[in-house]
């Protein structure tokens, strides 16, 4: 079920991409802030795909490296998916922010600090069953 999702939010994540560089002007503002974190269109959508491809190619490796342990390819599968959610939400900031319409920007920062959220989430979670194995099957068996 974690493969099926992963391909699909892969899929999502790269049709959200194509979608924000198509609405996207000629200078990107990333922050408005710092000079110099003005970018063009191009070297945000390349950089991305950069990011996007070796991010989910991971996966794979992943899979080369730990093939007998089904449990742990399922959660980073998990852990995939989540830092796609994240960077969707993160290039829809970034296409919200250099849109000509009215919006209070402060309100993505909700939605950012909670696919981060996610993501810390997410990590935390195979430890914490790991742990749960070895203190409370252990004691079953």
């Amino acid at each position: 079920m974690f493969k099926a999702l992963w391909f699909l939010s892969v899929l999502v994540v790269l049709a959200n991409l194509l979608l924000v560089y198509a609405s996207l002007p000629e200078q990107v503002i990333i922050k408005d802030d710092a000079p110099g974190q003005v970018w063009s269109r191009e070297w945000l959508f390349y950089i991305s795909v950069i990011a996007i491809v070796m991010i989910n190619v991971l996966v794979y490796l992943f899979k080369r490296m730990f093939p007998e342990a089904e449990e742990l390819r399922a959660w980073f599968h998990g852990l995939v998916i989540t830092i796609n959610i994240f960077l969707i939400i993160s290039l829809q900031a970034i296409n919200v922010y250099n849109s000509a319409e009215k919006y209070d920007h402060d309100r993505m920062i909700f939605f950012i600090a909670g696919s981060l959220s996610l993501i810390l989430l997410w990590a935390a979670i195979w430890p914490i069953y790991r742990l749960y194995q070895k203190i409370f099957i252990k004691q079953i068996v």
